[in-house]
Formats: structure tokens, C-alpha cells, sequence
């Protein structure tokens, strides 16, 4: 295992370049040290898993890069492709006037296209900036983040404005001898506190509940807004805020994992508790679905980009936290802050209101 950390004034981030996950990410905030995202039971437990696991399964930790979301069904690879299964060079790691910035290159190709990986700190900013960029290549390729964070006590969850939330057809753990699941597949809502559920009445998908004992997945399309999308989730015990943010022209959807001991088999075993994945994403699940025809597209979403020789793309997602526990109801950027506002007050963070190029074009 190799691990390449960066650091800035408060906050540092280390990458594990075996797979590509984040393995550690430690803010300074409100004179606390927040760890924000989350690193699986077995990761260093030293214990015997199943032959068949994946790498990026083996070693689940923080944040990854999914090129192709979920199934590699075009182009042979492990579950969310190579960016999240093998290895990672360190092109580039160095101090700047403001901070620290790192390239990282996966050894692999995918779809024939290069991949970086970039890390941006800024002192004082309880944020990772990142930014991903796929070089040549042929077809096209679905995307998500992949960040992870994990809760003693549960939380509550707040949204930029979406457009509605639905299930897939199927759910993720369909036989009640392997694990169990709470929401309705397939249904869909446009109240996110009050989504179908499998026994009939409705959940909140605002609350992340440790009694809850399930694995779910869940979609949630976003609205045309006009500003970053996000997601904040106050952690209850942590007496945190774990902030999530992507551009939605680039990344049109947010998948939620919720696996709160749902899985009853090898390495989950009932011990993968008060998890939630955020998962930002340009993508249907598996690359073939999202090349070809999905119900994201037949409702207008993009679920794939393009690739092409002598062509680059790249798209930008943003990961923080910060001391106390209130879910905001609106986040807005600008002037190199960000301003979370709740329950009539507003507090402000230093923010990069720039990185992620809102109402800029953005390829396809």
C-alpha cells in the first residue's frame, strides 16, 4: 500500500494510490478535528475476505473515482472501473503561494482515454477541490464520485432543489437471506420526505436513522437552479457538517447509499453501519445502460460524456466539512465565500466560488 498525502493550513487529505480512494481527510474547524469520510471495518483488519472482492471493495475508503458507475459492461473491468480498482502515479505534489496541489495519473487507460486526478487545498478552506480529466479515448464514459461518510448516532439531510428522487426497478438486496431494504423499487417522488416505502406509508429521505437496518439506493434528479448543487449532511454525534458540491451541468444527478448493516455476507457482515454514500454522477447504473437507452435520459439527463482523440474532459466536485451540526437550507457562493443559511441565521466559509465554473459550457 501507498499512501500520498497532501496538507494547507488546516485541512489535509491522503490519497491511497493502490486504488485511487481517499483513505484519511482531516478538517480544522472550530478548533476540532473533523474526519468527514468514512474507511470500511476491514479495510486494516488484517482478516481473510472473499477471493472474488474487487480491489476498490477490499480497500472502501473516502472518496473515488466510478469510470464506469457500477458495471463494467463495455470495456472489461472490476466494479466502477479501473479508476477505482488499480494503481496511481504522483505526477505532481507541491506547495503553491496558497496552498498545495497534487496530479495523480492512473496507470490504466479507460475507454482508451488518459485519466488525471487533481487534488487542490487552500489554507483555511475546510474543503478538497478536485477535478478529473479524461485525455483522448474513443466513445463515452459514465462518471460518479463515490465519497462516503459514516455516523455513530444518525443525522439529517438537506439538498440543493431536485427535480424528484426514484428507485430502480429492483433493489440492491432482494433476498431477505442476504439483507434487507426499507424504500420502494422501483417508485418515485418530488418530496423528498415522503418516499415510498416497501411496507406502504412513506420515509423521510431528509433523516438517516441508526435503527433503520438497511442497503438503499436511490436517485435524486436535480432541479434547474441556477447554482452549485450539493448536499449537507449533520452528523449527530459528530456535531458536524459534511458539505458535498458539484456543478449539476456536469454532474446532473445525486445517488444516495445508504447502508446502515443491510448486508448480511462477507465483508459487510451486518457491521457496515451508519454509512451513507453521496454519489455524484453524470451516469445510469452500468456503462452500457448509461451509452445506450435509460429512463435518466428519456427525462432529459445526460448520463454519459464523450471522448474523443485530441479532446479533453474534465469535471470539478468539492468535499468539506465544518464544526456544528445544523443543516442549512440554502448555500450560495460568491465573493469567495460560501453562506449556509438556517433557521433565520447565516454563517460564512472561505470558498472557492470559481472551481466549479457554474453557467459555463460543458461538454458532452
Amino acid at each position: 500500500m501507498t499512501i500520498s498525502t497532501i496538507k494547507a493550513r488546516g485541512i489535509s487529505v491522503s490519497l491511497d494510490l493502490t486504488v485511487g480512494h481517499i483513505a484519511d481527510m482531516t478538517v480544522e474547524s472550530g478548533g476540532r478535528q473533523l474526519r468527514p469520510l468514512h474507511r470500511a471495518p476491514w479495510v486494516d483488519a488484517n482478516e481473510a475476505l472473499p477471493a472474488d472482492l474487487p480491489q476498490g471493495t477490499v480497500r472502501l475508503s473516502g472518496d473515488f473515482l466510478c469510470a464506469p458507475f457500477s458495471r463494467s459492461d463495455v470495456e472489461e473491468a472490476p466494479l466502477h472501473g479501473w479508476p477505482a480498482n488499480s494503481a496511481w502515479d504522483v505526477v505532481e505534489s507541491a506547495a503553491t503561494d496558497s496552498g498545495w496541489r497534487a496530479v495523480f495519473r492512473l496507470r490504466h487507460k479507460v475507454m482508451g482515454a488518459s485519466v488525471d486526478k487533481i487534488f487542490t487545498l487552500r489554507d483555511d478552506h475546510p474543503f478538497l477541490y478536485q477535478e478529473h480529466v479524461f485525455s483522448g479515448g474513443s466513445g463515452a464514459i459514465s462518471v460518479a464520485h463515490h465519497p462516503m461518510t459514516m455516523m455513530k448516532g444518525g443525522g439529517r439531510l438537506a439538498f440543493s432543489p431536485k427535480r424528484f428522487a426514484a428507485t430502480l426497478d429492483e433493489p440492491l438486496e432482494p433476498d431477505p437471506a442476504r439483507g434487507r431494504f426499507m424504500l420502494a423499487y422501483p417508485a418515485r417522488s418530488t418530496d423528498l420526505t415522503h418516499f415510498p416505502a416497501t411496507g406502504g406509508g412513506t420515509l423521510d429521505l431528509t433523516q438517516y436513522r441508526m435503527e433503520d437496518r438497511r442497503e438503499d439506493f436511490i436517485t435524486l434528479v436535480e432541479a434547474d437552479h441556477g447554482g452549485p448543487g450539493w448536499t449537507a449532511l449533520a452528523r449527530q454525534a459528530e456535531d458536524d457538517l459534511v458539505l458535498v458540491l458539484k456543478n449539476p451541468a456536469e454532474l446532473p444527478i445525486t445517488m444516495l447509499w445508504l447502508s446502515n448493516g443491510g448486508r448480511d455476507y462477507a465483508p459487510w457482515s451486518g457491521r457496515h453501519l451508519g454509512v451513507l454514500g453521496i454519489e455524484d454522477g453524470r451516469a445510469a447504473v452500468g456503462h452500457a445502460a448509461s451509452i445506450g437507452d435509460n429512463w435518466l435520459k428519456r427525462e432529459g439527463v445526460a448520463t454519459a460524456f464523450a471522448l474523443g482523440e485530441g479532446r479533453s474532459v474534465s469535471f470539478r466536485h468539492v468535499i468539506g466539512a465544518l464544526s456544528g451540526g445544523t443543516a442549512p437550507r440554502e448555500i450560495t457562493t460568491a465573493d469567495g465565500q460560501m453562506r449556509l443559511s438556517a433557521d433565520g441565521s447565516t454563517s460564512q466559509v472561505p470558498f472557492d466560488d470559481a472551481f466549479l465554473r457554474i453557467g459555463q459550457p460543458v461538454a458532452a
